[in-house]
């Protein structure tokens, strides 16, 4: 794998709060590597949305409007009890 890829995405994780930052960071660092190349370009254009909209998804206050996104915040939400 490019290491200046997830140099990029670690950088890109880095969230506006420590909750966020611990989570899609933690997935980065635990599932990303054996994620397929679909679900790792799902992973780095999730990295585009907002903190808000993030954090209503990761809270199951809302779904993403894609299926992609939806399954990997259903993994961050059950590798973290939420």
């Amino acid at each position: 794998m490019e290491e200046s890829r997830i140099k990029r995405l670690r950088w890109r994780t880095r969230r506006g709060t420590r909750e966020l930052d611990a989570l899609f960071g933690g997935w980065l660092e635990q599932c990303f590597a054996s994620a397929g190349e679909a679900r790792q370009q799902a992973f780095d254009e999730l990295l585009d949305v907002q903190d808000p909209d993030l954090w209503d998804w990761v809270m199951g206050h809302a779904r993403a409007p894609r299926d992609d996104w939806q399954a990997i915040i259903d993994e961050i939400r059950t590798r973290n009890h939420l």
